[in-house]
């Protein structure tokens, strides 16, 4: 029998009215205290240490972000996403080029591409920044945690992410690879929750591929997490530093089918199965885009980035050796696979960071007191927080900010400079600079997206000619060039400086303009141009 049944069947009935009356305001007391409890407990989570740890992860995020620094291939991404968003047609050759007009080719990350033109089209560079540090803060969040969870201690979990971002930054580029980043963070968190009993999570997965799979080629990954912590369940031993656990039947049969979904899910493209063998193409088939594009070399050890890579991989190895720290099969192998594929392809940080997260938490925590709540000082982390919020909508860049950042990347000057004074065409481009030309409708030699332009054989040209190997100059005119845009830095520029047959016709802190002198233009007009472009330089 329930409070409430005892306490009416004890009045009275000359009580009867006054003491129901009673009743139902004592009644309405209890349901505000519970109300009022429920409230402060909510209170004290957002306003928790915690919480406070993962607004500075958030500040960290943004003061890297607001800088604006995006990776080339941004520009021909969006352009990708207008197509589609205008036409609601999926490329399946390329447009963007010259040189391999007609080759085929896939936009292998559709949906990513979507999403960003989206956001450029209504919010313009602000709304593509506010992405950058959504996207960024989501994905050092999701590791943040990823650490707690496994190591089960906060202040462990923020230390990891707090490392670990130096490295994550790297990938932090306004691409849909940051999708994909963050989609791997969150399949590694579903597999650590079923590994701890929680088992709804794991259902989420195969919804996640299905967007994954149109979004970057990085679900590949996601796929073999799932494998691996499949098969390490699939044994039970204790050696040296690594256990395996068995699953039991239940646990495994619910594995096997989130994977044979989240498989099943990878044929929902609107390129059929086309897009789940993309990724496979380009590892084994670009072998020129691999040995000369930056993010597919193998990690540098002699820039702070790669010492760091490699100063962490020291101390995972040195403490496993001086302490013994047991960690279970699936995060040994996911994290010597990481360290493989780092050491192989700098692009591959992406990988490493969030398979070593779980392993470095669980060293970490180790030093590392827990949060206790009854310590907890909830009025100063409002405090905290309220003041970085309010520094981060003080501090977002502006429109005129921002685009004076893509300026000095990016030939923003020299594209107005062509619309002014046209020249002749065909022109080289920097591959630095294709993405950007490809966003301002210009034909290019050679843009970011390396697939069409490896099998079409203009890849293996540009390079030839932009390493000035012998006979360079000579290949440049079998492509009938007659104007070439430049990265300032590069030799090339040095090459057509000293060479009759070109003249330079603009010059910016970014950028360079020759023309053959045999097209047939006015040249009064180029060199008082370029005196302007120099005098507003300087």
């Amino acid at each position: 029998m329930s409070e409430a049944d005892i306490f009416v069947q004890t009045i009275t009935p000359v009580q009867g009215v006054a003491n129901i009356s009673n009743w139902s305001g004592w009644a309405d007391a209890r349901v505000a205290a519970a109300a009022r409890t429920t409230i402060r407990s909510v209170l004290r989570g957002v306003f928790s240490f915690p919480a406070m740890l993962a607004t500075f992860l958030v500040g960290a995020v943004f003061a890297a972000g607001r800088t604006f620094s995006v990776d080339p291939d941004l520009w021909w991404h969006i352009r990708t996403g207008e197509i589609l968003l205008n036409t609601h047609h999926w490329p399946t050759v390329d447009s963007y080029s010259f040189t391999v007009p007609g080759q085929p080719w896939i936009a292998g990350e559709w949906l990513g591409d979507a999403v960003i033109a989206f956001v450029a089209r209504h919010a313009g560079l602000q709304g593509l920044d506010a992405l950058l540090i959504v996207l960024g803060s989501a994905i050092l969040l999701a590791l943040y945690g990823y650490a707690t969870l496994r190591s089960h201690n906060s202040k462990a979990g923020f230390a990891v992410a707090a490392v670990l971002s130096v490295l994550a930054n790297a990938s932090f580029t306004l691409r849909p690879q940051m999708l994909g980043y963050l989609f791997l963070v969150l399949t590694l968190i579903a597999l650590e929750r079923f590994r701890q009993g929680k088992r709804k999570s794991i259902w989420l997965l195969p919804v996640l591929f299905a967007a994954w799979v149109n979004i970057h080629g990085s679900f590949v990954v996601g796929i073999g997490a799932i494998a691996v912590y499949l098969f390490s369940g699939l044994v039970s031993f204790r050696a040296g530093g690594v256990e395996a656990h068995r699953w039991n039947a239940n646990e495994r049969l619910r594995l096997e089918a989130v994977l044979l979904l989240c498989l099943s899910a990878l044929c929902i493209t609107p390129y059929g199965v086309q897009l789940a063998f993309y990724p496979f193409h380009v590892a084994s088939s670009l072998p020129i885009g691999v040995a000369n594009v930056r993010e597919w070399q193998s990690m540098p050890f002699n820039i702070a980035g790669g010492q760091i890579f490699l100063a962490l991989v020291l101390v995972f190895f040195l403490a496993q050796i001086v302490f013994r720290f047991y960690l279970r099969l699936e995060e040994v192998v996911l994290v010597v696979g990481g360290i493989v594929m780092a050491c192989l392809h700098l692009r591959f940080l992406l990988v490493f960071v969030p398979v070593f997260t779980p392993c470095f938490s669980v060293i970490v925590a180790r030093w590392v007191p827990g949060y206790d709540h009854k310590k907890d000082r909830y009025v100063l982390n409002a405090a905290l927080m309220g003041l970085l919020f309010v520094g981060m909508v003080h501090w977002f860049p502006s429109p005129a900010n921002l685009q004076r950042s893509v300026s000095e990347k990016f030939p923003v000057s020299a594209i107005e400079y062509l619309r002014q004074h046209p020249v002749a065409g065909p022109m080289f481009n920097s591959y630095g600079f294709g993405g950007y030309l490809v966003l301002a409708g210009q034909k290019v030699f050679v843009d970011g997206r390396a697939d069409p332009y490896e099998r079409g054989g203009s890849l293996a040209d540009y390079f030839y000619i932009t390493q000035l190997r012998p006979g360079a100059l000579t290949v440049l005119q079998n492509y009938g060039i007659q104007s070439c845009l430049l990265d300032r830095t590069e030799p090339l520029v040095t090459l057509l400086s000293a060479v009759p047959q070109w003249q330079e016709i603009y010059r910016d802190n970014v950028s360079v303009l020759f023309v053959r002198r045999n097209n047939q233009m006015d040249r009064a007009q180029p060199v008082v141009a370029k005196q302007i472009v120099r005098s507003q330089g300087e």
